[in-house]
């Protein structure tokens, strides 16, 4: 049906005066019909084929989602996305770039790329939470007999060298079987992870959630990220990795079978490459494939069934959809990744050996086992063991063993532990980031596996501290706490919410952001090039007067300049000109306005008198907000508190199980305690859709709900039924059966989540937005068997309808109706 739209012939687009009226000056029947729907949504008698969508008739993206959405409906028209609205942004040149465009049929089949879900039962589902339970339950005794028989023979040391070679080795043997339990399981309940499916709620699938959930858990996990010891970890799970790869990626890989990487191979940090994903009825399980010299960029995602050639690249913030290969030597980037020229490999190698990598690994296991676990096992030992003498002080008539007593014992610890710690970590934050920063100089180049690189190792991980972000985020005083780590702010223009409450870097002395610059959530400042040999540390300043929206990777070198707006997971150019004065969507990025009308109706009170007052009420507010921040969080590390110390201390008195049961309610009330603060909070102040300014009081009660989400208490429950009761607890609409392997719902009251819908790993769905000074949240409903794939981004407006998918890492923008059956892929998504 080529050249339809141009010829006319199709019956939809007969010239009528109706249709004529609409558009002033209209030459095809296309532009009539695209000008009669846009019409329609605008709320407009009539207007110009050559009116610019934004700067004359005042349009923003929610609107023109609108648009695009009625355009798929009719049928007798080609099916448009936002990026072609934002390519061609006035209605001639819309109708001239798709005049040949095959028009989307009224009801379209089911794509076959789309297979129907496979059926689960609700008595698989029941049975399914049982079994999980019972071995959070088996798993809370195991590790109870083993603390309880540990702390027995540390105190029974005869002197204080004693007590410190007992820690030793009772933390060494403690890191080792929790490792090995990992390993053994992979090996006993799965043996070799093949190509293959597994249905959801099966019993086949409790052993695979089994062994995920140790595999995450375990130590070797998290203390020997980027170490040569991590990869003999996951060779010992079956992964097949070459000599000198280096993986930085705290995600774990969990089908280890099918992930193979050759020598030489970089895995920067925050790369998702699972081996695995779900589909509505079942977990997907499949292969991914590195060749040697490979360098897989910061925050992007491999997708099963993926491959790279020898020497081949993907950039950051970047993703490789099922069935995509990238040849060798290739450079690609982007969601779904293509070729392009930019080299992400921007540092020289350097001369480090087989035995400098040994000693490194030597020397990391070495500080684990005889500084690391030995401190925090003593400090624990020495706060249990004093907190029934500080408790008997407070409350000389209550006994260590009685209610009281335990309660008392509680409060005290629960106090020490809490405030304590966050004083040493906000100092040891500073002192490490302030000392350590002046041993890197700025674009040399050095060795890895040496001082230098243990000091930026350092350095990295505070800087991904998320406490303290969390704690003076969406407040003026983040902007104090990242200038105590030694970022570049000044001068300083104040709003109250120049950065979000989640913000990491590599080198704080190295991170700058411009004046009147304002930040939302996400933001990782990459400034640290990494090869499989070496490394520098280089600066990353993003302008003046820009703004940065959620999940953003901003490596050094990213051309932007002033005045410039980021959105949401865009990929930041590395070539070409500097951007200015414009705003910058998708990845590969392109220029989209840099504001609207609609986000300049509260312009007024970002500036004189207006501001003053608006900036000092929100400032009182997050104040309190901050207060009830501590003091939730203390009361959840004292409910923790109170049901373990009965568990440990109360050990031979009671039964095994009922301590055990004590044990594993320790985290299960926690996590229930957090979700009802997050729903009492928000009783206090209902969140409705809204539009306002950020020194409105709708956007300070936003703020104050985000500080109390539970999101990192919930993580303990993916892949559980579980997850989907502390959903509906929070507000979300939950339908059966919903399967959540790891997803974040930033705003739960105005979440819909229909029947037997899959929510991958770190999929997203926000239903905010804030750029610049306007707020604006709305409501999101996801429909029956629908999939959010993984890495994949919600926001607000948007309805998925039953039976559609959105996949790997992608982009689905505000306001976007997704038709029954259909997948949209891409960032920003589109229908495939």
């Amino acid at each position: 049906m080529k050249g339809v739209l141009a010829n006319g012939a199709h019956a939809g687009l007969t010239e009528s005066a109706v249709i004529q009226d609409r558009c002033i000056d209209a030459v095809t029947p296309a532009e009539r019909a695209f000008a009669e729907v846009l019409a329609d949504v605008l709320r407009v008698d009539q207007l110009s084929a050559d009116s610019h969508f934004f700067d004359e008739l005042g349009a923003d993206s929610l609107v023109m989602a609108k648009f695009c959405a009625r355009v798929r409906k009719r049928g007798d028209l080609p099916s448009i996305s936002m990026q072609d609205v934002y390519h061609h942004p006035t209605i001639r040149s819309l109708a001239a770039a798709l005049v040949d465009v095959e028009p989307k049929p009224t009801q379209p089949a089911v794509p076959a790329l789309i297979e129907a879900a496979t059926p689960t039962s609700a008595r698989e589902y029941v049975l399914c939470g049982t079994l999980q339970a019972l071995f959070l339950l088996a798993y809370s005794y195991v590790a109870l007999v083993a603390i309880h028989a540990g702390y027995a023979w540390i105190e029974a040391g005869a002197d204080p060298f004693a007590v410190y070679f007992r820690l030793v080795l009772a933390g060494t043997a403690a890191l080792f079987a929790v490792t090995a339990v990992s390993i053994i399981a992979k090996w006993f309940l799965i043996g070799r992870f093949k190509p293959q499916q597994i249905r959801l709620w099966s019993l086949a699938y409790v052993r695979f959630w089994i062994v995920k959930t140790l595999i995450r858990s375990s130590p070797a996990a998290r203390l020997f990220i980027g170490t040569p010891v991590y990869s003999l970890y996951l060779r010992a799970l079956g992964a097949k990795i070459g000599r000198g790869v280096v993986i930085f990626s705290r995600r774990v890989p969990i089908c280890t079978d099918l992930l193979t990487i050759r020598a030489g191979t970089v895995i920067r940090k925050e790369v998702i490459f699972n081996g695995y994903r779900a589909q509505p009825g079942r977990i997907e399980a499949g292969s991914v494939t590195l060749g040697r010299d490979v360098f897989v960029g910061e925050r992007s995602v491999l997708d099963i069934n993926t491959s790279m050639g020898d020497g081949a690249q993907l950039g950051h913030a970047s993703a490789l959809h099922s069935g995509q290969a990238v040849p060798a030597g290739e450079r690609w980037h982007g969601c779904p990744a293509r070729q392009t020229h930019i080299n992400y490999v921007r540092v020289a190698p350097a001369r480090c050996g087989a035995l400098r990598r040994t000693t490194y690994g030597l020397a990391a296991v070495l500080v684990v086992l005889l500084f690391y676990v030995p401190l925090i096992e003593g400090a624990a030992s020495l706060a249990i063991g004093a907190a029934p003498s500080l408790a008997a002080k407070l409350d000389p008539g209550a006994s260590a063993s009685s209610v009281a007593g335990m309660f008392m014992e509680a409060l005290v610890l629960s106090l020490a532990l809490f405030f304590c710690l966050a004083l040493i970590g906000l100092l040891l934050a500073v002192v490490v980031s302030r000392v350590l920063s002046p041993f890197l100089k700025p674009d040399t180049v050095y060795p890895l596996y040496g001082i230098h690189d243990a000091a930026h190792r350092a350095i990295a991980r505070i800087g991904r501290m998320r406490f303290f972000p969390f704690l003076f985020g969406d407040s003026c005083y983040i902007v104090h706490y990242l200038q105590w780590l030694g970022y570049h702010l000044r001068p300083v223009e104040q709003t109250g919410s120049n950065f979000g409450s989640d913000v990491m870097h590599a080198s704080p002395a190295l991170s700058a952001a411009g004046t009147g610059t304002m930040v939302a959530d996400g933001l990782v400042l990459v400034n640290d090039e990494v090869s499989s040999t070496s490394f520098r540390v280089s600066r990353a300043v993003i302008g003046p007067r820009n703004f940065v929206g959620n999940d953003v990777v901003y490596p050094g070198g990213g051309r932007t300049g002033d005045n410039v707006l980021l959105g949401t997971k865009v990929m930041v150019p590395l070539d070409g000109k500097v951007r200015e004065g414009v705003g910058l969507l998708g990845a590969p990025c392109f220029e989209i306005p840099r504001t609207v009308e609609r986000d300049t109706q509260f312009d007024h009170l970002r500036t004189g008198e207006a501001l003053r007052c608006g900036l000092a009420a929100k400032t009182r507010y997050n104040l309190r907000t901050i207060g009830l921040f501590l003091f939730t969080r203390w009361t959840g590390v004292f409910l923790f508190t109170l049901l373990y110390l009965p568990a440990i201390e109360l050990y031979d008195a009671l039964p095994r199980v009922v301590s055990a049961v004590l044990f594993a309610l320790s985290i299960v009330i926690t996590a229930i305690y957090f979700t009802l603060v997050h729903r009492c909070v928000e009783a206090l102040h209902p969140n409705r859709p809204t539009i306002c300014s950020i020194y409105h009081p709708d956007f300070w009660s936003a703020e104050r709900r985000w500080k109390v989400h539970p999101i990192h208490y919930l993580h303990a429950f993916d892949g559980t039924p579980f997850k989907n009761v502390l959903w509906r607890l929070m507000g979300v609409r939950v339908g059966r059966r919903v399967f959540d392997d790891g997803a974040h719902i930033s705003d739960p009251s105005l979440t819909a989540i229909g029947d037997r819908s899959v929510l991958n790993y770190r999929s997203k769905i926000q239903c905010h937005s804030q750029e610049d000074g306007t707020f604006k949240c709305d409501r999101t409903t996801i429909g029956s068997g629908c999939t959010l794939g993984v890495g994949s981004f919600v926001l607000y407006g948007v309805t998925m309808d039953d039976g559609s998918s959105l996949a790997t890492d992608s982009f689905l923008m505000k306001g976007e109706e997704v038709p029954a059956h259909a997948r949209w892929v891409g960032n920003p998504a589109k229908e495939m």
